[in-house]
C-alpha cells in the first residue's frame, strides 16, 4: 500500500475486513493509496453534487434502468463525495468492494481488481474547470460512473470474467510506454495552471506513441474492448440507446452529447476491437450491445483467441514479442514463468524447446514448486516440448512400467530421444509428479542437443526438464504471483495536489458556510452575508451563486436577492460562453423540476 496521506496503516487495516479485499495478491496491494477524505474541498464537494443532481435528473431517462437503483445500492449520496469505506459496507452486501487508488493504474493491474471483485476508484476530484468532462480519472467517473451498474447481477458478472480474461492479456513495453504517457497527459490537463507548452508537448508523445505501437498487443486489443464497453458502452436499441458506460454516466456533458446523431452507433461486436481510441477526448463514435449477456458472449469469443486459450507457438511467440515476465503452461500440467528469449519449432509450427532468460520459477496450480524459485532459475530455464520417439503416450502420462520399458528410472543413465529431434541424455536423479502426472524430470551431468546444436552442456549443473507433450495455455505474469516478484508497477508519475491562494481560500470558506446551512446551520442572514462577498470578491464564479439560490428559491427566502443572484446568473452566462449550459443547466434544475 501506498502511504500518501497520514492516515496510514489504520486506513490499510480498516479495509482489509472486507473478504474481497483481503484476498487481493500483494502486486495489487500496493496500487492502493489512502483516500484522506478531509482534503476534499468545500467546491470539491459542490462540483460532486451538481454532477450528481444533474446526471440524475438527465440520466433517469438516459441510463439504463439500473442507474437509480444502483446509486442507492452503493451507497452514493448526491450531497457529498463518498467515503470509499462507507461504499464498502454497502458493496460488500452484494459482493463486491472498492479501494482507492492514484490516478490511472495499468490495464492489466486495472482489470485484475475486477477479477478479484473490487472496484478501483481514483482518489481525488476534477476541478471545477474540467466539471463537465475530466481527462483524468477521479472519483466522480469511478464512484458514479462504475458503482452503480454493477447492481446488475449480469453486469457485475461480466466484469469480473473481463477482469479474469484482461488479466491473462499478453502486452508489451510499448503499451506500457503509451499509459505511461497519457497517465502524464491527464494530470498535466488537470492542473488549473499547467503550463500549455508542457501540455502540446505531452499531446505529441502520445500521438508518437500510438503511431508507432505497431502490431496491437492483446492488451491493446482487449482494452479496446473494455474502453467501448464498461467505460463507453451504450445498450438497447441501436437508434435509442441507454447509457451504461461510467466514462459517460459521470460526464455531464458527454452524456448528453452523446445521444447526438453526430456520434456514429454501431452494434457492438468482435470487430470493435479494431476501433482504438483517445482517452483524452470526447468520442467519435459509440458502439451498442442489446444487452448485457451479448457483452459476455463477445469477451467469450475473444478469449479463444488469446494466447491463454491457443497456447502452442501463437502464444509462445507473443511470450517472446512483450519482453517482459509470461507464463508457458505444459500439458501436464507445469506452469513455466520468465522472459521467453526463444522458441524452437519445427517444420509444422509446433514448438518442440522454449527459453527463459534471467530469473524464472516453475509452478504447479498457480503454486511455486518447493527448490524451484527464482534464486535457483537465476540465469533462466529451458526444456524441450513434444513426444518421445515410438513413446505409446505422451511422457506426462505413461505409468511406471512404461516408464522402465523405455529405461526412464531414477539414479540411472537415461537417453531421451524426442520426434522432434531433440535429444537429453544424463543422469537421471528425481522425477517429480502432481495429481497423478509427470511433470518434471531432474538430470545431472546432461547434454541437450538439437539438428547439432548445444542446447544445454553438463558444465552448466543441473538440468531440470519440463514434460509435457504441448504447450497448453501462455498468459501474462507470473503463475504464482505471490512468489514471483516482479518490479513495482506503480508509476513514478503521481497525480499533483493543487496549492491553492489565499484568495481561493478565502472562496472556499464561502462554499463552507453555504454547505455547513444546509447540513448543520441553518442561518438566512449567512446566506445573504456569502451572497454580498461572493458578488463582489468573486464576479465569475457561477457554482456557488446556484447553490445560494436553490436554498432560498426552495425556502421562500429573500425575494429579491433570489432575483439578483439569478440575474447576475444570466448576464455571466452571455458574458461567458464557457459558463453558459452549465449555468442554463444549473438554472434548469431549480426551476423546472
Amino acid at each position: 500500500m501506498n502511504k500518501e496521506n497520514n492516515t496510514g496503516e489504520d486506513w490499510f487495516n480498516r479495509l482489509m475486513k472486507y473478504e474481497s479485499i483481503r484476498s487481493l495478491p500483494d502486486h495489487l496491494k500496493q496500487y492502493i493509496v489512502d483516500q484522506d477524505y478531509d482534503a476534499y474541498t468545500p467546491i470539491d464537494h459542490a462540483v460532486w453534487r451538481y454532477v450528481l443532481r444533474q446526471s440524475r435528473n438527465f440520466l433517469k431517462d438516459h441510463a439504463h434502468e439500473i442507474y437509480l437503483e444502483g446509486l442507492t445500492k452503493t451507497g452514493l449520496k448526491i450531497d457529498t463525495i463518498p467515503s470509499i469505506e462507507e461504499m464498502n459496507q454497502i458493496l460488500s452486501k452484494i459482493g463486491w468492494a472498492a479501494v482507492p487508488v492514484n490516478g490511472f493504474i495499468p490495464p492489466a493491474a486495472f482489470m485484475e481488481f475486477q477479477a478479484y471483485k473490487v472496484l478501483v476508484i481514483a482518489a481525488d476530484m476534477r476541478q471545477l474547470h474540467h466539471i463537465e468532462y475530466t481527462p483524468s480519472p477521479d472519483i466522480i467517473h469511478e464512484a458514479a460512473g462504475h458503482a452503480p451498474i454493477i447492481a446488475d447481477p449480469e453486469y457485475a458478472e461480466y466484469l469480473r470474467r473481463f477482469g479474469e480474461v484482461g488479466s491473462k492479456a499478453m502486452s508489451s513495453k510499448k503499451d506500457y510506454e503509451l499509459y505511461e504517457a497519457i497517465r502524464k497527459l491527464s494530470i498535466l490537463k488537470e492542473l488549473p495552471d499547467a503550463d500549455p507548452k508542457e501540455i502540446e508537448a505531452a499531446e505529441k508523445d502520445v500521438v508518437l506513441k500510438q503511431e508507432n505501437l505497431g502490431e496491437p498487443s492483446e492488451m491493446a486489443l482487449i482494452s479496446r474492448l473494455h474502453w467501448w464497453t464498461v467505460e463507453y458502452g451504450l445498450v438497447g436499441d441501436l437508434k435509442n440507446p441507454k447509457l451504461y458506460g461510467a466514462g459517460l454516466l459521470s460526464s455531464i456533458g458527454e452524456s448528453v452529447s452523446c445521444l447526438k446523431d453526430d456520434v456514429a452507433k454501431i452494434p457492438y461486436g468482435l470487430d470493435t476491437a479494431g476501433y482504438a481510441f483517445d482517452i483524452t477526448t470526447k468520442q467519435p463514435q459509440l458502439f451498442v450491445t442489446p444487452d448485457f449477456e451479448h457483452l459476455i458472449h463477445v469477451l467469450e469469443s475473444f478469449a479463444l483467441t488469446m494466447a491463454f486459450k491457443v497456447g502452442g507457438i501463437e502464444g509462445l511467440d507473443k511470450a517472446v514479442e512483450c519482453e517482459t515476465t509470461s507464463t508457458a503452461v505444459y500439458s501436464s500440467g507445469l506452469q513455466v514463468s520468465g522472459t521467453f528469449t526463444r522458441v524452437i519449432a519445427d517444420d509444422k509450427r509446433r514448438p518442440v524447446y522454449i527459453k527463459t532468460t534471467g530469473p524464472s520459477d516453475l509452478s504447479f496450480a498457480d503454486k511455486e514448486l518447493e527448490g524451484h524459485d527464482k534464486a535457483y532459475h537465476a540465469d533462466g530455464f529451458s526444456s524441450p516440448v513434444g513426444l518421445l520417439k515410438d513413446a505409446p503416450a505422451p511422457i506426462e502420462v505413461l505409468t511406471g512400467a512404461q516408464l522402465k520399458e523405455r529405461g526412464i528410472i531414477e539414479g540411472r543413465e537415461v537417453e531421451l530421444v524426442f520426434e522432434s529431434g531433440v535429444v537429453v541424455r544424463g543422469m537421471l536423479d528425481k522425477m517429480t509428479r502432481r495429481d497423478g502426472r509427470l511433470i518434471l524430470l531432474t538430470f545431472s551431468g546432461c547434454k541437450v542437443t538439437y539438428n547439432g546444436e548445444v542446447l544445454f552442456d553438463p558444465s552448466w549443473g543441473t538440468y531440470d526438464m519440463a514434460v509435457g507433450e504441448k504447450i497448453v495455455s501462455v498468459f501474462a505474469g507470473a503463475a504464482d504471483k505471490s512468489a514471483f516478484e516482479q518490479p513495482s508497477s506503480v508509476s513514478k508519475t503521481r497525480t499533483i495536489k493543487v496549492a491553492y491562494t489565499d484568495e481561493m481560500l478565502a472562496l472556499h470558506m464561502l462554499y463552507r458556510k453555504v454547505r455547513d446551512y444546509r447540513e448543520t446551520d441553518p442561518n438566512p442572514t449567512i446566506l445573504r452575508e456569502v451572497w454580498y462577498e461572493l458578488k463582489n470578491r468573486f464576479p465569475s464564479d457561477w457554482l456557488l451563486p446556484l447553490e445560494i439560490l436553490e436554498i432560498v428559491e426552495k425556502e421562500n427566502l429573500f425575494p429579491g436577492m433570489a432575483r439578483d443572484i439569478k440575474e447576475e446568473l444570466v448576464e455571466l452566462s452571455v458574458k461567458r460562453e464557457a459558463f453558459s449550459k452549465l449555468i442554463k443547466d444549473g438554472l434548469n434544475l431549480i426551476y423546472n423540476t
